[in-house]
């Protein structure tokens, strides 16, 4: 499974990156985990879930729109800091999402 996590820079997504890898890897699951920011999320092709900061929630319906085309999951991470995110519970997001876009 690919997932990107989005921020508006991309450092907050980087530290959210590396703890969704290590909770796929605990849990034996392949991850292909990259992060990034929102700006540089120019195709959606051959991703299954983008993760969204909390403070991007406004640009979540265009990503939507751009999502339904090529099938990828859209899910908002939740609003508390980076370092205080599980990455076990933001692995239960993206799987959750990708199974309620099959």
């Amino acid at each position: 499974m690919k997932i990107v996590v989005v921020c508006g820079a991309g450092a907050s997504s980087t530290f959210v990156a590396v703890k969704l890898r290590s909770a796929a890897a605990a849990r034996g699951l392949q991850a292909d985990v990259t992060a990034g920011s929102a700006s540089q999320l120019t195709s959606l092709d051959g991703i299954d879930v983008v993760l969204v900061g909390a403070h991007l929630e406004s640009s979540v319906p265009g990503l939507r729109a751009r999502a339904a085309e090529s099938g990828t999951a859209i899910a908002v991470l939740p609003p508390v800091s980076p370092a205080a995110l599980d990455g076990a519970r933001a692995l239960d997001l993206a799987l959750e999402a990708k199974a309620a876009a099959l």
